[in-house]
């Protein structure tokens, strides 16, 4: 299996599997003399975890960050790192159905038709669990570009068609749901039980705003930032779509209406999202991520087994009812790491 890193500079290798010894990265590029201790990742990796409502899996992981070399003296020494989340509540029986039968929606099925072996404990690799590994990621990342005034601020926009009517960024932290809006999380949360009972899934939209970006960041023409950015959030297994600043909404405007007027003072508005061109323009960035909903659900539902044969299939185990919002710390990682390696791209040139 090829294609297990990101990054050009700062450059991420994720290994491990969901029902596996564990997970993990390796970090090359990282820069010498920034203080790292385990500790450090306590917060975002917590973030990730399950067990904030009841939409989340039952499962238990500590998703404890071990770091295997690259620090010394609580200090990166700017040789690679490799860090390690080992899995300790792993149950795999309720995923021997799916020796023989495919999920719909999943990649169980592609797994098989690519590599004719696949490991379907948990989904294996494609599972969301391999997140874990970018959210590890993705603190060494925030170390490089915070202290330059950088911060991505990742939130839930929508789930289950209902939609943060105000963004209270003070409120992100405040409930569950990671929302911006604390009457809308009352009502996601409402939806999100629903879906559970009658054993279903749902989807949403999360958004992941930066703030301080100096302009001046991405490489045209292959390599511009929103490209970057879209690759990196697009990369994540539930993700189905990605825009950038007013996105699809540009297409129903006039050039007029869309442009970003400039006066001495800067850009009037910000349709744009922080980027023209592929290079980062000093407004903040804005991106938005549609979630689609989790595959694996307790409905009935229609299938083939690996012999191509018609089949029904319902599941019961340890399954999410939506990846949002538990995928609120993955994106803000994913984009975290794409300013990092490009600001430090943009350094190794002067």
């Amino acid at each position: 299996m090829a294609a297990n890193s990101f990054g050009e500079i700062f450059r991420i290798t994720t290994y491990g599997e969901s029902h596996g010894r564990g997970l993990g990265v390796v970090i090359d590029g990282c820069p010498p003399l920034i203080r790292l201790k385990p500790g450090d990742f306590a917060k975002d990796m917590a973030r990730r975890r399950p067990g904030k409502h009841i939409g989340d899996s039952p499962r238990r992981e500590e998703d404890t960050v071990e770091i295997h070399s690259g620090v010394f003296e609580d200090k990166t020494t700017g040789a690679p790192l490799a860090l390690f989340i080992k899995n300790r509540d792993v149950d795999s029986r309720p995923y021997e159905i799916l020796k023989e039968l495919f999920r719909p929606g999943h990649a169980d099925y592609t797994y098989f038709k690519k590599y004719g072996h696949y490991d379907y404990r948990g989904g294996g690799r494609s599972s969301a669990r391999e997140t874990a590994a970018r959210v590890a990621a993705g603190v060494v990342a925030k170390k490089i570009i915070e202290p330059l005034g950088v911060k991505a601020i990742g939130y839930t926009l929508e789930l289950g068609g209902i939609r943060a009517g105000v963004i209270k960024l003070e409120e992100i932290e405040n409930n569950a749901f990671y929302c911006p809006d604390p009457v809308a999380a009352r009502r996601m949360e409402e939806a999100l039980a629903r879906a559970k009972k009658r054993g279903d899934s749902l989807g949403g939209v999360v958004e992941v705003r930066v703030t301080g970006c100096p302009a001046g960041l991405g490489e045209p023409v292959f390599d511009k930032l929103d490209a970057d950015i879209a690759k990196a959030v697009m990369s994540v297994g539930a993700v189905k779509g990605v825009e950038i600043g007013a996105g699809f909404e540009s297409a129903r405007l006039t050039g007029w209406s869309n442009n970003d007027p400039i006066d001495p003072g800067g850009f009037r508005t910000n349709r744009a999202g922080g980027i023209l061109g592929g290079i980062s323009n000093g407004e903040e960035i804005v991106v938005r991520a549609a979630i689609k909903p989790i595959p694996s659900i307790s409905l009935e539902q229609d299938t083939v087994d690996r012999s191509g044969r018609p089949a029904k299939l319902s599941l019961s185990g340890r399954f999410d009812t939506s990846a949002v919002p538990r995928i609120v710390p993955i994106l803000e990682a994913m984009v975290s790491i794409v300013i990092a390696d490009h600001y430090l791209r943009a350094k190794s040139m002067r």
